[in-house]
Formats: structure tokens, C-alpha cells, sequence
């Protein structure tokens, strides 16, 4: 059986904190200047006006559903982390708008890396997420945003420090963005831990009482706020196994569960495995695959659990499809693996062009 030894997600965060502090620092002194002047003027184009609010998701059962009650399947993928973006000046509109128009996306997932999110700092990290919600509402796009960590909670050790984190911050994130955005139907999901691991003991002891009972400490602060997003837990083994919240669900309503079933975390076939591993819950609760994706061995990046064809893609997404089960493909950016799109002019890899034939066949039309 072969397990994930290396993430999927991996970059450099770039600068230093002091760095960043001054930077922010200056920023507040200009626009304070600005205010006081009249000379602040808003991004949005002249006689661009806001855009409606997105229909507001909910659980029912074991499925998403709108307002009207009609279940709602998500087909999308995952950006990069937005300080990446940003500092690499490719943070716009434009990512939103080829995601819905172009690729026929419904749902962009966002991830946050804690060692991004202490640099660059909350308000200054905030108002990204502010600009990226306003663009995915112009879009008609709904949001997962993702606490990037991989790692165990409970020891506070994690795979590499990016991911580098402590209980308290995790409930200081989410409380920050329960504040923020527990009102806005764009923000449809909060994922709440991405990869729960003990990486083969060498990050220590956690049992699943344990984290669950952090998990559910996190969306009694989030529902505390009123926030209206759906949690999205999940199990250990890199977030692919849900054998034990099966066992002990999460106790609060309206939550949805997590997998990662990247194709070399079992070996073929792979269905029956799905099955057992993971598959049959969908059939009490709402399950939704926030990472997966492809890619040939020679390709720039390739690690294990990631190398696989097109077999794997047409398997998984057939598995998927029968049982209702939403899913978002990692990742849309040329430098992390496996990656969509080949440089930023949005070329397709082939696994790139894999997911956006299925999203434009599968996903209503805008």
C-alpha cells in the first residue's frame, strides 16, 4: 500500500517579517493620507456596481443545496496561496474570470498557509481575501478557504514549517474569518485543517477523539460568529481516510467531510478501496475532494502520491460522479505540482486539460 511521503503543496514563503511589518506600516500612513485628502479612490471600475450576493449553500442530508432545496455539485479547483500570488503580481481578476469563463469552474478553493498568514499579517492577509471574494462574486464563483496545514494539532508538529502552526492561532484564524466573512454566501466553505497526519508517528501521537474535539472547539467559535459557511473536516492519512469520523462523526450539524484520494495512496484498483476507504460516507453525509490530480513521472515536480495518467482521472471522476460527491483539482498555478497549467498564460497541462473537459461538460453553463 503506498502512502504520501511528500505534499502535494509546497512552496518558499519569501521575505521577512520586519520586512513586512514596515511595509504594512507605510501602507497605513499613505492611506491614511489619502483619506484625509479625498484622493482615495475605489479599484472597481467607474460604474461597476457590486455584484449580487451568490445563492447562500447549506447542508441537507448528505448533499449541498441552494435556497430552493436543489442539490448542488461543485466542480472546480484550487488556487495557490494568495500572499504567493500577490507577491509574484499575479493576485486579479483575471485567475476568477478564467476559472468560470474559461474553465467553467463553480468553486475556487484558497489556501492559507499559517507561516504566509503571520508575515504578511492579519488585516494586510485580510484585505487579499477581501479583493479575491469580490472577484469570485463578480464571477459567480463560491469559496472554500483553507487553513494550508499539514501536520498534527495536538504535538504542534508539522511536515515542514510553512505549515507550522498552534492551536491558538488555528482559533484565531477561524474566529478572524468567521468575523469577516460569516455573512457572505460567497465564502460557502471553511476547511478547517487540510491534512491531518502523524507522518508514520514521526509527528507524534493523535487520536481521532483528540482532533475531533479541536475541530468541533473551531466551529463552536465559527457558529459563535454566525457565520453561515459550511465546515469541512478531515480524517488522518493526509486527509484521505474517513474510516474513524465514520465511527465518531463530528457532533454539529451541517458539516461536510474531506478526502485527498491522489491516485498513488492505493494501488489498483482503485475503486473498491475508494469504497471502503472513503466512498461510503457520502452516503450519510456530504463528502467533497478538495485536492487531487495527476501527472506523468518525467513531468517537472512529479512526486508520490501524484504520478498517474488519464486512466486514474476518467476512474476517479467516474467514481465521483456516481455518487454525488463535489470535487476541486489541485492546482492552478505552473510552479506547484501537479499543476494545472503550464505557465500563466492559462496553457493546459494534460491534466489541466483533462479537468477542464470534464468541468465544461459536467458543470452548468454561466
Amino acid at each position: 500500500m503506498l502512502v504520501s511521503m511528500v505534499s502535494p503543496s509546497v512552496f518558499r514563503p519569501r521575505g521577512g517579517a520586519t520586512r513586512a511589518a514596515l511595509a504594512i506600516g507605510r501602507t497605513v500612513i499613505l492611506v491614511a493620507a489619502a483619506l484625509a485628502s479625498g484622493a482615495l479612490t475605489s479599484t472597481r471600475a467607474a460604474g461597476q456596481e457590486d455584484a449580487a450576493p451568490l445563492p447562500l449553500i447549506r447542508v441537507a442530508g448528505n448533499r449541498f443545496v441552494g435556497p430552493d432545496g436543489e442539490a448542488v455539485r461543485f466542480r472546480g479547483f484550487s488556487l495557490s496561496d494568495p500572499d504567493k500570488l500577490e507577491r509574484e503580481g499575479r493576485w486579479n481578476r483575471a485567475l476568477f474570470e478564467e476559472a468560470r469563463i474559461r474553465w467553467n469552474a463553480n468553486v475556487v478553493r484558497l489556501p492559507v498557509h499559517p507561516a504566509s498568514w503571520r508575515e504578511r499579517g492579519e488585516e494586510a492577509y485580510l484585505a487579499l481575501l477581501d479583493d479575491g471574494l469580490r472577484w469570485a462574486e463578480e464571477s459567480s464563483l463560491h469559496v472554500i478557504i483553507d487553513w494550508h496545514v499539514i501536520g498534527n494539532l495536538r504535538t504542534e508538529l508539522f511536515q515542514h514549517p510553512m505549515y507550522n502552526t498552534t492551536k491558538t492561532e488555528t482559533l484565531r484564524f477561524w474566529k478572524a474569518i468567521a468575523a469577516r466573512y460569516g455573512s457572505r454566501s460567497v465564502v460557502a466553505f471553511y476547511e478547517l485543517f487540510n491534512e491531518p497526519t502523524r507522518f508514520n508517528g514521526t509527528l507524534g501521537r493523535i487520536s481521532w477523539e483528540e482532533f475531533k474535539g479541536y475541530m468541533e472547539e473551531i466551529i463552536y467559535v465559527i457558529r459563535a460568529h454566525g457565520a453561515q459557511g459550511i465546515p469541512l473536516v478531515a480524517g488522518f492519512d493526509w486527509a484521505y481516510d474517513l474510516t474513524e469520523p465514520a465511527a465518531n462523526p463530528i457532533d454539529a450539524p451541517g458539516v461536510g467531510y474531506v478526502t485527498h484520494p491522489y491516485p498513488q495512496k492505493r494501488p489498483q484498483p482503485w475503486p473498491d478501496r475508494w469504497q471502503a476507504d472513503w466512498g461510503f460516507m457520502a452516503e450519510r453525509y456530504p463528502v467533497m475532494v478538495t485536492e487531487f490530480g495527476f501527472m506523468s513521472a518525467d513531468s517537472r515536480g512529479a512526486h508520490i502520491p501524484v504520478i498517474a495518467d488519464e486512466a486514474y482521472g476518467d476512474a476517479i471522476i467516474a467514481f465521483l460522479e456516481a455518487r454525488g460527491i463535489s470535487w476541486v483539482a489541485w492546482v492552478f498555478d505552473p510552479e506547484w505540482s501537479p499543476q494545472l497549467i503550464a505557465a500563466w498564460d492559462f496553457t493546459p497541462t494534460p491534466q489541466g486539460s483533462f479537468f477542464r473537459r470534464k468541468m465544461m461538460e459536467l458543470n452548468p453553463r454561466p
